[in-house]
């Protein structure tokens, strides 16, 4: 007789769902954890806000300002003037430069021996930080307005860097009697694929209001301050802190909104004949239509130069003493002399 062997699984455990009751409360449970959770983060956010606002109005009040404030219409701007004889270089900034006047400083030591007016537009540096529309019709208007408060002697040259390279096309068009000469630092350029798309989105602001970004550039000043040897400690501090106060206000979200606009109004311009125009730009590589737009800028014109450099976009940081001599010798055989 043989035996046959046969393994059999137990038969399951009979399944009790869980009460309903039991489900509830386990759901309150988590649901009230999510809620201390989101009210302590709250908390550190609103903490982190008032003590942010709190810092930026103590250093603003204790900081040593630079400048003059001047009023036009709207405000008021701030100007910073440099050196007393030799022709007058304006200098305009690039969208969202924190504190102009320390981020030229470099070049304005470089270039000592002209008389340098920086104008610190809307939402830069000391100057006010809400302004009527950021149109290009008011910035340039805003500018000359400014220009004319501090007595500028005429004719002068235009220095723009980045997005002031449209305002100054514009303001060469609008009063080409009062300027000189214009320099572009790495500029905007008609027909450019709009490099200020999305800076004017709200989480800027959220960034700078919370805090966080006083938090990130304390434990990580690089991110804020200039590349580069050529600055003091005492100018990376300050360019720092006014970091802090300038970031994603009023006026630079409205300059960020009106961008498509203000390419638009100078899609077809070019400079007024016979202006002399020098443009710098950094090497660009694998992206050539940079400097074909540039090119275009200059072509046909009598006195019209472009200076590749190695930088980054902000080649005033590390190029200031090649960007003054290309600056010296253009202006040289332009005749610009006073």
């Amino acid at each position: 007789m043989s035996a046959i062997s046969a393994t059999i699984d137990p038969p399951a455990a009979p399944h009790h769902p869980e009460p309903t009751s039991s489900r509830r409360a386990l759901n309150r449970r988590r649901a009230r954890r999510a809620g201390l959770v989101a009210l302590a983060v709250t908390g550190l956010v609103a903490v982190s806000a008032t003590t942010n606002a709190a810092l930026n109005q103590f250093e603003r009040s204790t900081t040593a300002a630079y400048g003059e404030r001047v009023q036009v219409a709207g405000g008021e701007l701030n100007v910073y003037r440099h050196g007393d004889s030799g022709p007058t270089i304006v200098m305009l900034q690039g969208y969202g430069t924190a504190a102009p006047a320390i981020d030229f400083a470099p070049l304005i030591r470089e270039l000592n021996g002209y008389r340098i007016v920086v104008v610190e537009g809307f939402g830069y540096g000391y100057s006010d930080t809400t302004a009527p529309a950021r149109t290009i019709q008011n910035i340039t208007a805003e500018l000359h307005q400014a220009l004319g408060q501090v007595g500028v002697d005429e004719p002068y040259v235009l220095l723009g860097h980045s997005i002031a390279g449209i305002y100054d096309l514009y303001y060469a068009n609008q009063y080409p009697d009062e300027v000189a000469a214009v320099i572009g630092i790495d500029a905007s350029v008609p027909g450019q694929m709009n490099g200020m798309a999305g800076q004017g989105n709200p989480v800027s602001a959220l960034l700078s209001g919370s805090g966080l970004l006083r938090v990130a550039s304390t434990v990580a000043p690089i991110l804020v301050e200039p590349d580069g040897d050529a600055y003091t400690p005492q100018e990376r501090e300050q360019f720092r802190l006014m970091t802090n106060w300038n970031w994603a206000n009023p006026a630079l979200l409205d300059e960020a909104d009106h961008s498509d606009q203000n390419f638009a109004a100078v899609e077809n311009m070019s400079y007024p004949d016979g202006l002399p125009v020098l443009s710098f730009i950094k090497k660009v590589g694998s992206q050539p239509r940079w400097r074909e737009l540039h090119q275009a800028q200059l072509d046909n014109r009598a006195q019209g130069e472009l200076v590749e450099l190695d930088g980054g976009h902000y080649l005033h940081w590390t190029q200031s003493e090649a960007i003054a001599q290309h600056i010296r010798d253009f202006l040289t055989s332009a005749a610009v002399t006073r």
